[in-house]
């Protein structure tokens, strides 16, 4: 495990190397450093998580002792092997998105700083991820929080940038406080604070010890997950960030978050009973439902995806929930897959959420707005980024033979598995999830759908969009990377469900792909317990093309239940993407057969009987989403905010204009109570009204009380 080990660690080396490059270096080298020094890290960081996966061990390293807290210490296994795969993967396009936009539209002054901020982000990951004792791994945890506080903050010329950074601050370093606490008190019950120490003591956890720890770490670590109810700080942090710090955090940040909830809870002090998942199962489902709700009725696309961000982590946390569930339950299998489930869906939210951004990133530096109401017809202008833009909508609204599909079809089969459990109060608990869950499904699709119709079809709505501009090859070549990764991601399930295996096998002890991906191609293999005669008909369907010719087991996802009952769920997507040329050729040969026998005639298109169609009367995102506004307007609860023009002192108003504001469900149910019992109790803040009216009455009435008081003491 030594070459793993020298993978690993030389991604921080290297992203420290380009920080140092990058302030030596002339300015204008700036964008070509951050491009080397960041893809090199981020190969170097594939290859370590790829080492840890393949050779299924682990290394420990012993840094140097620190008085009696023990010592600090690196330790790499097969689940942060797993994450610094998927970091690496979508660090290396990001990277070259940085490089040629975000260090681009910086001030020459800025260019190095912002270099600095992005390596240096990366590097404290990668710690996190390998950081082997409680010390280490909150220094490289807070290391991380400060650098992104720094890169929302970045653009000083925004009025929102320091306030978004503000809180996002704030609601990190309680979250960290809460994982600290959790993490300090299994030190202190192990004596120790080296990670696989504590691991070894988890036996003698009691029940109060491990609800306490579970608690605090969970909300500790769903803080940064962006899970209900700390989620507030994702749309107020992206919007003024730069776009390669909203892809960085979205992508890789956030499950940093999900990392140190399966680290704690299912690693370190593995909770005890069915309690701690029905939580994670229950803020999860929530999450998802409330993030896409939120997603759906955005136009800002920054603010859009980022409550899309919490959607996607919500159902990431479903799927842990679900196997916590299991596993306390006694059903192995059914967590294995559960976890592979979740972990699937953590890289493939990566994977597009990475994409998109990276392609708001491009529109927004087309057309000047990412307000979707002034976008519209832009894939005119720019083809390419629309192209990738819309894999990245596809595989994100769960669609076959995309990423998304794959990953959100298992979650949802996972929830189904409850028939399994014997208590019927936790199967209502798992029909509640599922039903919140396929919901969420619904309304994806519907966001997504009017994302892209909206912003890329259509008329332009404003002159900056009829004006827009095609990006560059530093923008289009990683999205092209990223798309194509979502398409393979999606189309071979069967190769990546045993990679996300590798990380789960330690900890639920059963694998999920022995479960899930059966070798149709050996039918007589030893021990099969599928009947013959059914293995024969599969066979027959189509399962064993390839043989011979594919790597591996085959391209059918299969979970195998007993003989009377041989298929639980299957799937391919790679046989859907076969189905699916094979229905756009016969079509499109149809239609050329077709266009030979009549003629083409062409000719205005109908605008519902008007001269000429305006832009203004075109539908617009906010007219697109106004029923989902009307259907849960109970959830949305839209205040109406007014804007006066007064004249002659505040006596007459010139112009009101209203407008409806979302407030989100959890800051008026978990924030704002605790607020106004505050503001109840400042009484002296009810007399600043803030009219000079109103002051000069205090005073008269000061004046008043004086001259009262004066005669009376005469």
């Amino acid at each position: 495990m030594i070459l793993s080990a020298a993978f690993v660690l030389a991604a921080p080396a290297l992203c420290a190397a380009g920080a140092a490059a990058a302030f030596l270096a002339p300015a204008w080298w700036t964008a070509a450093v951050l491009a080397i020094s960041g893809g090199l890290a981020a190969l170097a960081a594939i290859a370590g998580g790829a080492l840890l996966l393949a050779a299924g061990g682990s290394f420990h390293i012993a840094l140097w002792p620190l008085l009696s807290l023990g010592s600090l210490a690196l330790r790499g296994d097969a689940l942060s092997g797993f994450f610094l795969l998927v970091a690496g993967l979508v660090f290396l396009p990001i990277s070259i998105f940085s490089a040629s936009r975000g260090v681009g539209a910086a001030e020459r002054a800025s260019r190095r700083y912002f270099a600095l901020l992005h390596l240096a982000l990366f590097a404290s990951v990668v710690l996190v991820l390998v950081a082997g004792d409680v010390i280490s791994f909150l220094s490289a945890w807070e290391a991380m929080s400060v650098a992104s506080y720094l890169f929302v903050a970045f653009d000083r010329e925004r009025e929102d940038a320091g306030p978004a950074a503000y809180v996002m601050l704030a609601m990190s370093e309680i979250g960290t406080i809460a994982a600290a606490l959790a993490l300090i008190l299994l030190a202190v019950h192990a004596g120790a604070t080296d990670f696989a120490q504590i691991a070894a003591a988890r036996p003698g956890l009691g029940a109060a010890l491990g609800w306490t720890a579970f608690l605090l770490s969970f909300f500790g670590f769903a803080v940064k997950a962006g899970l209900v109810p700390a989620s507030s700080w994702l749309p107020l942090a992206y919007p003024p960030a730069p776009t390669g710090f909203a892809a960085l955090s979205s992508a890789i940040i956030v499950n940093l978050g999900i990392y140190g909830i399966l680290r704690v809870n299912l690693d370190l002090a593995p909770a005890a009973g069915a309690g701690p998942g029905l939580v994670v199962l229950a803020i999860g489902s929530v999450s998802a439902l409330v993030g896409i709700l939120y997603a759906t009725i955005q136009a800002e696309l920054k603010r859009l995806l980022a409550y899309s961000t919490i959607e996607n982590m919500g159902l990431v946390a479903a799927g842990i929930g679900a196997a916590m569930i299991f596993l306390a339950a006694g059903h192995p299998v059914a967590a294995a897959i559960a976890l592979v489930a979740a972990l699937y869906h953590l890289a493939n939210h990566s994977l597009f959420k990475a994409l998109l951004f990276i392609g708001v990133g491009a529109v927004e530096a087309g057309t000047h707005t990412r307000d979707l109401d002034r976008l519209g017809g832009i894939l005119r202008r720019m083809p390419w980024t629309g192209a990738f833009f819309l894999v990245g909508v596809l595989s994100i609204s769960a669609l076959p033979p995309f990423n998304g599909f794959v990953s959100e079809w298992l979650v949802l089969q996972t929830i189904l598995r409850s028939a399994l459990l014997a208590s019927v109060a936790i199967k209502i608990v798992f029909a509640v999830a599922g039903a919140l869950i396929a919901l969420t499904a619904g309304l994806a699709a519907t966001c997504f759908a009017k994302l892209f119709a909206m912003g890329f079809l259509g008329m332009p709505r404003s002159p900056e969009a009829a004006q827009a501009a095609e990006a560059g090859f530093g923008t289009r070549l990683p999205l092209a990377l990223l798309a194509l990764l979502c398409f393979l991601f999606g189309v071979l399930p069967t190769y990546v469900i045993p990679v996300a295996d590798r990380a789960v096998v330690p900890i639920t002890h059963a694998s999920a792909a022995a479960a899930l991906v059966p070798p149709f191609f050996t039918p007589d293999l030893p021990g099969e317990t599928l009947p013959p005669k059914f293995v024969a008909e599969f066979h027959d369907l189509g399962a064993q093309i390839g043989a011979g010719v594919l790597p591996g087991r085959g391209l059918v996802v299969l979970h195998r239940g007993a003989r009377e009952n041989p298929v639980v769920f299957a799937m391919s997507t790679s046989y859907m993407l076969l189905g699916f040329a094979a229905i756009l050729a016969v079509s499109f040969a149809a239609f050329r057969l077709a266009a030979r026998r009549r003629a083409v005639a062409r000719g205005p298109v109908w605008d519902g009987g008007l001269r000429r169609l305006r832009p203004e009367s075109t539908y617009t995102a906010t007219g697109f989403s106004n029923p989902v506004r009307v259907i849960f307007r109970a959830i949305l609860s839209p205040r109406t905010g007014e804007d006066s023009t007064e004249a002659v002192a505040q006596h007459f108003r010139t112009a009101i204009h209203r407008k409806d504001e979302m407030v989100s469900i959890v800051d008026r149910l978990v924030l704002e109570p605790p607020l106004r019992a505050l503001r109840r109790l400042a009484v002296v803040r009810r007399m600043h009204l803030g009219r000079v009216n109103a002051y000069a009455a205090y005073v008269l009435l000061a004046l008043l009380a004086v001259l009262i008081l004066g005669t009376g003491l005469r």
